[in-house]
């Protein structure tokens, strides 16, 4: 599996190191704009995940253990013995695993809008989701997306902001898509959580519908130790919407 990275800021030998993980959909530009806050302080690194962007889309069905693989890789190959996590969404679900299998190769943990604890009804909505991408249906999927992503503010003050990232939706390889949603609509670690041991910020909107205030608390307390950051306003695309402030909150966590 050979995966597209990006290294940015300093190199690891000189200061430690931050991996940056995105979610279904996208690819490693969702972190253009909180990279340069990053960079001044860290080795960076980013990659896209397995079927999106230019990483390679292994054949057969994917499973939450393997984009762990596919990050331990990514420690192995850069001889890396410990680094910062950061992931978003589908990229909160795999640093969650990682930190569970590898907890010897995590210095600090960060969850952005991510799940855990789904209820029957939230696991519904995602299952009805993934029956869409099933029957070729990326488009109903796509309207469903702007209203949890988005702000209704930010989409009437940015449109070509949201049009860029629907665009990088539609541009990711349809197979690699639907294969990663499975894992998304498939992967709950909610009752292993509480064997997280290394500092973690958990993060969210405060509007966000899929990965909720509910789920952003019920992370906070399971993992013992954790802080806990509500964005007010915002929706599920905080690293489209609001990057700056994102950026800063990551940055003050890992000093």
């Amino acid at each position: 599996m050979q995966s597209h990275v990006v290294q940015s800021g300093w190199t690891a030998d000189q200061r430690p190191t931050v991996i940056l993980i995105h979610g279904l959909g996208g690819n490693l530009h969702l972190w253009d704009q909180v990279v340069p806050v990053l960079e001044k302080r860290f080795s960076v690194l980013r990659y896209d995940l397995r079927g999106h962007g230019q990483s390679d889309a292994p054949s057969g069905d994917w499973s939450l253990d393997d984009f762990a693989k596919d990050l331990l890789e990514l420690f192995d190959s850069r001889m890396l013995a410990r680094a910062h996590l950061v992931g978003f969404s589908l990229g909160g679900l795999i640093v969650q695993r990682f930190a569970l299998s590898h907890p010897e190769r995590v210095e600090r943990l960060i969850i952005l809008s991510a799940v855990a604890g789904r209820t029957e009804e939230e696991r519904q909505q995602v299952r009805e989701r993934l029956r869409n991408l099933e029957n070729g249906q990326l488009d109903t999927n796509i309207e469903l997306a702007l209203e949890r992503w988005f702000s209704p503010t930010f989409r009437r003050d940015h449109p070509e902001r949201v049009q860029k990232r629907i665009a990088e939706l539609r541009a990711t390889p349809p197979d690699g898509y639907l294969k990663a949603q499975r894992v998304f609509v498939l992967s709950d670690l909610a009752d292993q959580l509480d064997r997280i041991q290394c500092p973690t910020l958990i993060m969210t909107g405060e509007h966000d519908p899929g990965s909720n205030v509910r789920m952003a608390r019920f992370m906070h307390e399971k993992i013992r130790g954790s802080q806990l950051e509500i964005l007010p306003e915002l929706r599920h695309s905080i690293l489209v919407e609001a990057p700056k402030l994102v950026a800063e909150k990551l940055d003050r966590f890992l000093i």
